[in-house]
C-alpha cells in the first residue's frame, strides 16, 4: 500500500507483467452498476499521480485505475530500457486490466497514455467504451518532443520541495501561465517522488534513451489508422492551448473525420493540460456519462 493511500482516498494496487516485474495502480472508488470504469494512463516520463485530482471527482460515482508504466511511479524499473516501449506498455496494460476484471472502459489518456489507447483499439478493441485523448493526436509535433528530449532525464536534483517548484517554473511557466502556487506544488511532487527526505526522480533516467534514436527533422510517424480504430466509439480531444504536440490544425483534421469530436481546449495551458481545473473536470465528467449511455 502507498504511505498514505487509505487517506489520500485511493488503493494501491500490484499486478506482475508478462516478464515479472511488478506493475503499480491507483484504484479510485469502485465498481457501480451501470457506470463505466475509467483507465487513466500518464505521459512519457510521468505517474499515475498526474490524475489524482480529476480522479478523485470521477471516483465519486465509478472506478477509476490510474496506472504507473513500468520505470515509472512506483512500478518496477526495467533493467533494460529498450522495454519502455510501446508495445511492452500496452502488453502491461492488458495485464492490469485482467487481472482487475475491466472488461470496457473509458480511457483518459495523456499524450503517451492517448497513443496506447489507440493501440489498444488494435489490441483490444472491445475494451475501449470511450476515449479522451489529452493533448495528443494522430500527428504529432516534433518541436514539442525535441524541447521534452532536452531536459528528460537532465534536470539537477533538487535539493528540497521549493527548489523542485523552482525548477519546473523555469521549464515551464512560459507556456502554462495560468497555473496558480498550488498547481505547481501539485504537480512537483508527482514529477518528484521523495527518498531520505528530499525529492527524486519519479522515474527511471534511462527512459531518456528512447529518445535519443528519435529525429526531429523528419516528420513524425502519423497515426491516422490507429484514430480512425476509435471511429466506433465517442471520442474527445483536450487541447492546450500553447500546446507544441498537439497542433490546431490536427485538431480541425481530426474533427474532419469526426464531425461528433468532443473539443476542450484549455487556456494558459500547454502540454499537457493538468485536468484540475474545474471547467475541465466537468467537461471530462460530462463525457464520460454520455459514454455510460451509449
Amino acid at each position: 500500500m502507498e504511505a498514505g493511500a487509505v487517506d489520500a482516498g485511493f488503493e494501491s494496487r500490484f499486478v506482475t507483467s508478462s516478464d515479472g516485474l511488478k506493475l503499480h495502480a491507483r484504484l479510485y472508488g469502485g465498481p457501480v452498476s451501470g457506470r463505466l470504469p475509467v483507465i487513466c494512463l500518464p505521459g512519457l516520463s510521468r505517474n499515475a499521480g498526474d490524475f489524482d485530482v480529476v480522479a478523485r471527482s470521477l471516483g465519486a460515482e465509478r472506478q477509476v485505475v490510474a496506472v504507473d508504466y513500468r520505470g515509472r511511479g512506483l512500478s518496477d524499473h526495467d533493467p533494460n530500457w529498450q522495454n519502455y516501449a510501446l508495445p511492452v506498455e500496452l502488453d502491461d496494460l492488458l495485464a492490469v486490466t485482467t487481472v482487475l476484471g475491466i472488461e470496457r472502459a473509458v480511457f483518459l489518456g495523456t499524450s503517451r497514455g492517448g497513443l496506447l489507447t489507440m493501440l489498444t483499439t488494435a489490441a483490444r478493441p472491445t475494451l475501449i467504451a470511450g476515449a479522451i485523448l489529452n493533448d495528443i493526436g494522430p500527428v504529432i509535433d516534433g518541436a514539442g518532443l525535441a524541447r521534452i528530449k532536452s531536459y528528460l532525464g537532465r534536470l539537477p536534483g533538487p535539493a528540497n520541495w521549493d527548489e523542485a517548484v523552482a525548477l519546473l517554473k523555469a521549464i515551464s511557466q512560459s507556456r502554462f501561465p495560468a497555473l496558480n502556487e498550488e498547481d505547481w506544488r501539485r504537480q512537483a511532487r508527482s514529477i518528484w517522488m521523495e527518498k531520505g527526505g528530499k525529492p527524486v526522480a519519479a522515474f527511471d533516467p534511462a527512459l531518456a534513451r528512447t529518445l535519443e534514436a528519435v529525429r526531429f527533422d523528419q516528420p513524425m510517424p502519423t497515426l491516422w489508422p490507429q484514430f480512425d480504430g476509435l471511429g466506433a466509439v465517442p471520442v474527445m480531444v483536450v487541447r492546450g492551448a500553447n500546446s507544441d504536440i498537439l497542433s490546431e490544425a490536427t485538431v480541425a483534421a481530426m474533427a474532419q473525420r469526426r464531425p461528433d469530436l468532443d473539443i476542450l481546449t484549455v487556456p494558459g495551458q500547454g502540454h499537457a493540460p493538468l485536468l484540475t481545473d474545474a471547467p475541465s473536470i466537468a467537461r471530462i465528467q460530462a463525457f464520460v456519462r454520455r459514454c455510460d449511455a451509449a
